[in-house]
């Protein structure tokens, strides 16, 4: 059974930083992209970064580019996403998403199999 569980969110005054983290499990993630989405309250879902396992192709929203780095550790089949230079727009449920590496490099559009529960962020001004 395949799980992302992610941890790491919390409460952050503007300007600071927080490290998401996405725990995979119960298959190979090698040949698979893994991603960062965030929905606020009453906004649609949207896409925040993505990568391949090897980071050789990453991918990132306007929004976040130069503030947040999404990276991934083989080892602990874990994926990062740190975030620096916090907004209070930042404010949001984030979730891991991971899907085949096979469905193409449109990491924003293409749909994703498997998806965590969530961690909220709130980023106070």
């Amino acid at each position: 059974q395949v799980q992302l569980v992610e941890s790491g969110g919390g409460l952050v005054q503007a300007g600071g930083s927080l490290r998401l983290s996405c725990a995979a499990s119960g298959r190979t993630f090698s040949n698979y992209a893994m991603a960062w989405f965030r929905q606020a309250p009453g906004k649609e879902r949207e896409f925040v970064a993505a990568s391949s396992w090897s980071g050789s192709i990453t991918s990132y929203a306007d929004s976040v580019k130069g503030r947040f780095t999404i990276s991934g550790d083989k080892a602990k089949n874990t994926v990062y996403l740190q975030m620096n230079s916090l907004k209070p727009e930042d404010t949001a449920a984030y979730y891991c998403a991971a899907r085949p590496l096979s469905s193409g490099i449109l990491f924003a559009t293409t749909p994703y199999d498997y998806w965590g529960q969530g961690t909220q962020v709130t980023v106070s001004s």
